[in-house]
């Protein structure tokens, strides 16, 4: 048999020819493909859900500490005036990340593997070095919100929780063993519990309803009418589309294999657009709610007691630690001991969720631009070890008053990487030499490069803001 048709004929095990001739290896091996699809006649809500998870894994990076934390000061600060930046960065993660999952439907690749594939070999590793950067800052956000986490459940300090999560290696083995399904369940059934009770914050318990009119002018009103609403306008932008979660769509699409047939693609693609708009949308409502709540128990206030009785000022020239005194948002329907149990689950589950997330995109992104192959365990310890290092010097240097300052630095290498990511894969989607019949629409075009070209000019405009925050962090 040749190998061409030991290529059509085993398509799990290998991709199709690269640009250069060579034949590339497929990215998550042990998870490509694995889910079942119904056949193309069953029913509507039979094919979304097999077509389902991959959207909401992906939008747990939209839901991690770094969104959080942008939210709470947005609100404590400026009330509802940013909400309307909230709502425009997740329209544009929605539009990114469909463009993402439409090029791992279309051509079997991912976009670390079209990258490599598509442009000169000198390409590759700079590229892959700068996404490793940015999966090591993101995984810095995740050590915060996991160390916080353990914090307010059991009372250990922030230096030893930091520690802590380096073994958090372990829950990973366990779940990836245990297949994408049930990954997916668990973290959708997360992100519901935390979403249901602010709902019921925000909807049911009357103290804490916001007025809805004001809310729905702000939206509809765009603008910055306070001092510091850009810089964290850009911060919110930054923490919502995430550079690695572009290269992890492209390959989590293809855990559902269409098997090429075009009827089979474009199934893929409506159903994958649908779980895309579903689940971003839910991280919008939740990141909207922690705004909204963070409105209505923090702004006009200049300070709040924590559970262990330390008093935190929230005046802007404090820049406070809003990700520790989070959960008090939660107060008002679960009262201080209860929100800060419930809260502590959810931020490390969010933080567990998006090392997930996290260590499945450095594996795509070796794998697709290097196409080197390291066990899952290995990747994750050097992964959370290079994160874990800066965390443990400047909060063992200066205490836990520092993980705000950690925050924006992780946000402000996010931002900086992220053009890397956005326009490669809107270059690929655009062609049609790549993409044939599947290529982007003038919606997704226009949309995604306006996107794109809003995201990097504000990325450029607030470096200096960004340099300065950065080298006070360093140089404090």
């Amino acid at each position: 048999m040749s190998l061409e048709n030991q290529i059509r004929e085993a398509p799990s095990s290998v991709n199709q020819s690269s640009a250069n001739g060579e034949i590339g290896l497929r990215s998550l091996e042990g998870l490509h493909g694995t889910v079942p699809l119904p056949p193309a006649n069953s029913s509507f809500w039979r094919q979304l859900r097999a077509f389902a998870g991959p959207a909401f894994l992906v939008s747990v990076g939209y839901m991690d500490p770094g969104n959080w934390g942008t939210d709470l000061e947005a609100g404590a600060q400026f009330r509802y005036g940013l909400l309307w930046v909230v709502a425009s960065a997740s329209i544009m993660a929605i539009i990114m990340q469909i463009i993402s999952a439409r090029l791992g439907l279309v051509t079997g690749k991912d976009l670390a593997q079209a990258c490599r594939d598509y442009y000169p070999k000198w390409t590759r590793l700079p590229n892959w070095l700068l996404c490793e950067i940015a999966i090591v800052a993101c995984d810095l956000a995740e050590v915060l919100g996991s160390a916080v986490a353990l914090n307010l459940l059991f009372h250990i300090p922030l230096l030893w929780a930091v520690i802590i999560t380096a073994f958090d290696v372990l829950l990973l083995l366990t779940l990836q063993g245990m297949g994408m399904r049930l990954i997916e369940a668990i973290i959708l059934v997360l992100v519901a519990t935390i979403g249901a009770c602010y709902f019921i914050e925000i909807f049911v318990l009357p103290h804490t309803s916001p007025d809805f009119l004001e809310m729905g002018s702000a939206l509809l009103s765009p603008g910055f009418r306070e001092d510091g609403m850009i810089p964290l306008a850009i911060a919110i932008i930054g923490a919502t589309v995430m550079p690695h979660n572009l290269y992890l769509h492209s390959a989590l699409v293809q855990t559902r294999k269409p098997n090429g047939e075009k009827e089979r693609i474009g199934r893929a693609i409506r159903f994958n657009t649908i779980d895309t708009v579903i689940a971003l949308s839910v991280a919008f409502l939740i990141n909207s709610a922690i705004l909204v709540l963070a409105a209505q128990v923090f702004h006009g206030q200049t300070s709040v007691t924590l559970r262990d009785g330390s008093v935190v000022s929230l005046t802007a020239d404090s820049d406070p630690d809003w990700i520790r005194v989070a959960y008090l948002t939660l107060t008002p329907l679960l009262g201080v001991a209860a929100a800060s149990i419930l809260f502590g689950v959810a931020l490390l589950a969010s933080g567990q969720s998006s090392t997930i997330t996290g260590t499945l995109a450095g594996q795509v992104v070796m794998e697709g631009f290097m196409q080197w192959r390291i066990r899952p365990w290995v990747r994750r310890l050097i992964t959370r070890s290079l994160a874990i290092i800066p965390a443990i010097l400047i909060i063992g240097l200066r205490g836990n008053g520092s993980i705000t300052e950690l925050l924006v630095l992780s946000q402000v290498v996010l931002a900086m990487q992220l053009p890397f990511a956005m326009f490669p894969l809107l270059h690929f989607t655009c062609s049609r030499k790549r993409m044939g019949r599947h290529v982007n629409g003038w919606f997704l075009t226009v949309a995604g490069w306006l996107s794109c070209l809003l995201i990097t000019a504000l990325a450029v405009y607030g470096l200096p803001e960004t340099i300065k925050k950065v080298w006070a962090v360093i140089a404090r």
